[in-house]
């Protein structure tokens, strides 16, 4: 194991480095700038390149270019910026493009709170764009976590050829201190499928159902076309009903029919609890917290934790629900992610919100077990 004292939002830029990220675009924003000022200090040490653009929908599109081009690709925002960066993520959808999008989420909406913590961009992330979009976005909840789970980001974005969000925190993003990493030769890295068979049968997007496209990078001498509208096989434009149909349920099928390799949950002190405490991000540092001092009174009660959020992890959450006598879902927002627990789980529960723009005390977290 390595040990580093950093913040997060530096912490997620080294691990883009050492996943193979050789780009980065994007525009300042609060509290996500040291990402891109990491970028741009370590980027150049490894051949990468850095581009400050002029604004956000300019930075995600250069990423967008530089990851069809067979680059790893990284931009980073916050909750305005993932506004203006949404259309863009549906072109990413669209033709595929592997791309990893850290957002380090404050206070909202618009402008909200600039410089305080919040979960609000938790539904947004689900579908980050229109149409049908099936997204995967992943919840580091630890400074170790905001190394693992960017490094985890590029490969899910070049294993499913598409793009990946990393939900940080302002107080994760910004929080100083040790943390513990794998060592470089202990972490698996995933690059995306070539095809080197002949050229002029070369069809990119006729992928069964399931499967990415296999999207080799231009300037190879393999020629196909990328579009935001419906295609078919070699990627040109079409209207063709069953090749549209078909197109929308292979982007869907290939995020659904691999739960598996997606999901990712910790349980913290569930085995013999009555009581399941739901948190994710840095809520939950404050719910661990909270959960060893109420097991100090005597008070059984555990932690369940989604790492990734979206797809969301229904199994795991129906099981809970069935599982555990009373449930208490933690948010830094107004209960987004207590909408899935409701549809999943189909049973009451309790909640503690908080959207002032600071974090949840443990002891208001322990108030709130105490009173269940």
């Amino acid at each position: 194991m390595r040990e580093i004292i950093c913040n997060g939002n530096e912490l997620a830029a080294h691990a883009a480095i050492d996943a193979g990220c050789r780009f980065f675009g994007g525009y300042p924003i609060t509290p996500s700038s040291e990402i891109a000022h990491e970028m741009s200090v370590l980027l150049p040490r490894v051949g990468g390149r850095f581009i400050q653009m002029e604004d956000e929908i300019a930075g995600v599109l250069v990423a967008i270019g530089a990851a069809a081009s067979g680059v790893k690709a990284l931009t980073a925002t916050s909750g305005p910026g993932m506004s203006l960066k949404s259309e863009s993520f549906g072109l990413a959808f669209m033709y595929e493009t592997p791309l990893v999008c850290v957002d380090v989420m404050r206070g909202g909406p618009s402008t909200g709170l600039p410089t305080r913590v919040a979960q609000g961009d938790i539904n947004f992330a689900r579908s980050p764009s229109f149409g049908d979009i099936r997204a995967i976005a992943l919840c580091p909840g630890t400074l170790a976590e905001a190394y693992t789970q960017t490094v985890r980001a590029f490969n899910l974005a070049e294993r499913f050829m598409t793009p990946v969000i990393v939900l940080l925190d302002e107080t994760i993003g910004h929080m100083h201190s040790k943390a513990l990493l794998p060592n470089l030769d202990a972490i698996e890295i995933v690059n995306r499928k070539r095809y080197d068979g002949d050229r002029q049968s070369y069809k990119p997007y006729d992928a069964p159902q399931g499967e990415p496209a296999v999207l080799n990078p231009f300037f190879t001498g393999y020629r196909y076309h990328i579009t935001g509208l419906h295609h078919g096989a070699t990627g040109f434009p079409t209207e063709d009903a069953a090749l549209c149909q078909r197109l929308i349920e292979r982007l869907l099928s290939k995020i659904d029919d691999h739960q598996d390799e997606i999901e990712s949950n910790e349980s913290y002190l569930l085995d013999d609890a009555d009581i399941a405490v739901i948190a994710y991000g840095s809520a939950s540092l404050a719910a661990k917290e909270a959960i060893n001092m109420a097991r100090r009174e005597g008070i059984k009660v555990g932690l369940f934790r989604p790492i990734a959020l979206w797809p969301s992890p229904q199994a795991a959450i129906k099981a809970v629900g069935e599982r555990y006598k009373k449930l208490l879902v933690v948010e830094l927002n107004m209960g987004q992610y207590a909408l899935e627990i409701e549809r999943v789980a189909k049973r009451a529960f309790a909640t503690l919100n908080q959207a002032n723009g600071r974090a949840i005390e443990p002891s208001a977290i322990l108030k709130r077990i105490k009173e269940l």
